[in-house]
């Protein structure tokens, strides 16, 4: 329920550890695949009614405690004048990429009017769960974004934006203070639209060494945590031997990755509260198998508020009925 996950997003104790799984709303349902079938991505996360309903179909399946509106990391690239499509056996593809240090600088049209379709989403949201879930917004962090603008698709190791950050490193502190302003705007406009918690993925910001992340990234993350006025929850991948760089963002959760030892996270870091981190391969296991290592993980926390949630985004091939045994597993704890 709603007061759960914000008692927990909060740093306080609660009577189970609320639970929610990142892409809750999306490829692994049947009834979504069916809508996808009329409507193009790009068309289901621009229309309200039809993101609404999709954010909601695992609320109707599963009552998890928090609900993530259907959307994109890359929504916000739209406002900067960035435009993207989806390929298959791709994924997301800029049809505009950063090409040089003269694409870095940008004009800004107002997020309000350009996303005004994400406000319309939170509010079917909310006016359906009401106190029973917490509405979940969400954005790409800076250098997340950077990466995606540099490369044009998905990489493996990001080299174009990591070699503009060598290069030319005003460029890139340029290229990331647009998407920290931008996200700054978008962030307070999902918040005003009725959104009760953020979360920051900046999943690719651990490929940068130690250094260059506090060096570049961690004030910007300061920035946008400063800025929100809801409880924030900050992901990045591949940080198991970073999280002291986590933590002094300042958010209220840091959300880890099923590579992160929680005993070490818990002696290492002093944070509010922890969300994860299941395996989400796990999801294709036996139910008995996911019950057993659900409760686990919430064990390993102990009596330290803890949200739980998969280590990343859970895989469009999951059968539902695994989704399933977690979200039950979740919810005996403590019974």
């Amino acid at each position: 329920m709603r007061s759960r996950f914000l008692k927990a997003a909060r740093g306080k104790q609660t009577d189970r550890p609320p639970v929610w799984m990142m892409r809750q709303a999306g490829r692994y349902l049947p009834e979504y695949r069916e809508i996808r079938e009329e409507y193009s991505f790009l068309e289901a996360i621009s229309t309200p009614d039809i993101a609404a309903e999709i954010s909601l179909q695992p609320w109707h399946r599963f009552k998890p405690d928090g609900v993530v509106m259907y959307s994109d990391i890359l929504t916000v690239l739209e406002p900067l004048g960035f435009s993207y499509h989806l390929e298959s056996g791709v994924g997301p593809v800029i049809e505009n990429p950063v090409t040089s240090t003269d694409d870095v600088s940008r004009s800004r049209s107002d997020v309000s009017d350009e996303l005004w379709y994400v406000a319309e989403i939170i509010d079917r949201i909310e006016s359906t769960v009401g106190k029973q879930a917490a509405v979940i917004g969400f954005a790409g962090g800076p250098f997340t974004l950077a990466a995606y603008v540099c490369e044009g698709m998905p990489s493996r190791t990001f080299m174009d934006v990591r070699r503009l950050r060598a290069e030319h490193p005003t460029a890139f502190e340029t290229l990331l203070d647009e998407f920290t302003d931008v996200l700054v705007e978008y962030i307070a406009f999902q918040t005003d639209s009725g959104a009760d918690v953020i979360q920051l993925f900046d999943t690719y910001a651990g490929l940068l060494s130690p250094t260059d992340y506090r060096k570049f990234i961690l004030p910007r993350h300061q920035r946008i945590v400063n800025q929100t006025d809801v409880p924030t929850i900050v992901f990045a991948r591949n940080m198991s031997g970073n999280l002291d760089l986590l933590a002094e963002t300042g958010a209220d959760v840091i959300s880890l990755d099923w590579t992160v030892d929680v005993q070490q996270a818990l002696q290492q870091i002093d944070v509010p509260t922890f969300q994860g981190n299941l395996d989400p391969a796990l999801l294709y296991g036996e139910p008995d198998t996911i019950h057993e290592r659900t409760q686990s993980v919430v064990g390993e926390f102990g009596e330290h508020p803890h949200i739980l949630n998969l280590g990343h985004g859970v895989d469009r091939n999951t059968p539902v009925e695994n989704v399933e045994a977690f979200f039950d597993a979740a919810k005996s704890i403590g019974e």
